[in-house]
């Protein structure tokens, strides 16, 4: 039976990897599935849990990117060709998640039966604990571990994903459409170089970025947002991110 911990790179399965060690689990693989769409700060970290731990952390990554998907992808459906590209995902057609991840780590793990899979959920996560399958395990439920706690103890042992957590509620993909206003918002804010990407592929894709939104439409709500502002807290921090992109660049 082989022990394989699903580690998304975040702080429940931070946490968890970590109290595993501490708790002497037996762990014979780390699996990280890259979509390519990661912030930086995201792959500092995982560098950084590697040296930690000081074990490689196996790195899975679909045959195509996330973009190639999104813009040129094409399948054949009988005598039809489907349009280029899968576009933006939606919530009810999640395509990034099942091609970057769950498709290329159920191959990766269907080679490795037997296995028990050790997954990230915290135990207030209780409902999609309940949607677990017999051979997955949720060390952070049984140990009553809070969402809380686990980022509480990450930033104990020295981990803060170069202040990801203080901006955004989860740091998966920079990109994504599903992500609240709030995190839009501070992507835009503190991310220049990325939102400007991000207006680059929602001129692209055949879809809106949102049902609600274009980014554009998100760039103006933003922008007549700052000028309700006397002083100009928000303003001051995107120029310090946008010199911050600017040396970075250089």
């Amino acid at each position: 039976m082989k022990h394989i911990v699903s580690f998304s790179g975040g702080k429940d399965s931070t946490a968890m990897l970590l109290m595993m060690i501490e708790k002497n689990m037996p762990i014979d693989e780390i699996i990280f599935c890259d979509t390519g769409m990661e912030f930086e700060g995201l792959y500092e970290h995982i560098e950084k849990v590697e040296k930690y731990i000081n074990r490689k952390i196996t790195i899975l990554r679909a045959k195509y990117s996330f973009e190639y998907l999104m813009f040129d992808y094409r399948t054949k459906r009988g005598k039809y060709t489907e349009r280029h590209g899968k576009g933006w995902p939606t919530s009810s057609l999640r395509w990034c998640t099942g091609m970057l991840k769950r498709d290329i780590s159920t191959r990766y793990f269907n080679e490795q039966k037997p296995y028990t899979l050790y997954i990230g959920l915290a135990a207030d996560e209780y409902e999609r604990i309940l949607r677990g399958k017999d051979f997955q395990r949720f060390p952070l439920h049984e140990w009553g571990v809070m969402e809380k706690q686990a980022l509480q103890y990450c930033y104990d042992k020295g981990f803060d994903w170069g202040g990801l957590y203080k901006l955004f509620d989860r740091v998966s993909c920079w990109c994504c459409p599903l992500q609240s206003l709030r995190a839009l918002e501070n992507l835009y804010l503190y991310f220049p170089d990325l939102w400007e990407r991000l207006k680059e592929m929602d001129k692209r894709a055949f879809n809106q970025f949102r049902a609600d939104y274009s980014v554009e439409q998100l760039e103006q709500r933003f922008e007549k947002k700052l000028k309700n502002y006397s002083v100009s807290f928000f303003p001051i921090k995107r120029k310090e991110a946008e010199k911050n992109a600017d040396k970075s660049h250089n």
